[in-house]
């Protein structure tokens, strides 16, 4: 077990992704739909409490645990407990290394994530208004008048 520099213990620390370094872990802590259905409702706040898992997924507590553990000693999520109550917040980074990981396995063009601020994106298409090289991106903000465009190269 590692310790991080807060003192808790850390059973996984973020690694680069290699030949000799594959991320086998992670990618079985994400294959059980129980464990993605706890990583997606995790991804929507800072921070989730067990009993919240308990009301959303079909499982004992003894299995929510069983879960939990397997997607922290995989470095997904981290934990916190306070008095008898466990809470826990997905490791953004631990993502983020990963997709960056598979990015260099195969180096493209990556695509733009969000148009102001690092915000992502509403999840509906954006109409393209210029030729395949450039595609201007246009939205409305609520239901004023204001409109955002951005331009985004292709090659």
């Amino acid at each position: 077990m590692i310790l991080a520099p807060e003192g808790e213990p850390s059973y996984h620390m973020a690694r680069k992704l290699t030949v000799e370094n594959p991320p086998t872990e992670v990618f079985r802590a994400l294959s059980d739909p129980s464990r993605w259905s706890i990583i997606v409702q995790m991804s929507k706040v800072d921070e989730l409490a067990c009993i919240t898992l308990e009301d959303t997924l079909p499982v004992s507590k003894p299995t929510i645990s069983y879960h939990t553990k397997i997607l922290q000693n995989a470095g997904l999520i981290s934990t916190r407990k306070a008095g008898r109550n466990y809470y826990y917040s997905l490791r953004h980074d631990v993502l983020r290394d990963l997709v960056d990981g598979l990015w260099e396995l195969a180096p493209t063009p990556r695509p733009v994530v969000g148009t102001e601020n690092g915000a992502v994106p509403t999840g509906r298409r954006q109409k393209r208004h210029e030729p395949a090289s450039i595609a201007a991106i246009s939205r409305q903000r609520d239901a004023g008048d204001e409109i955002e465009e951005a331009a985004v190269l292709t090659w």
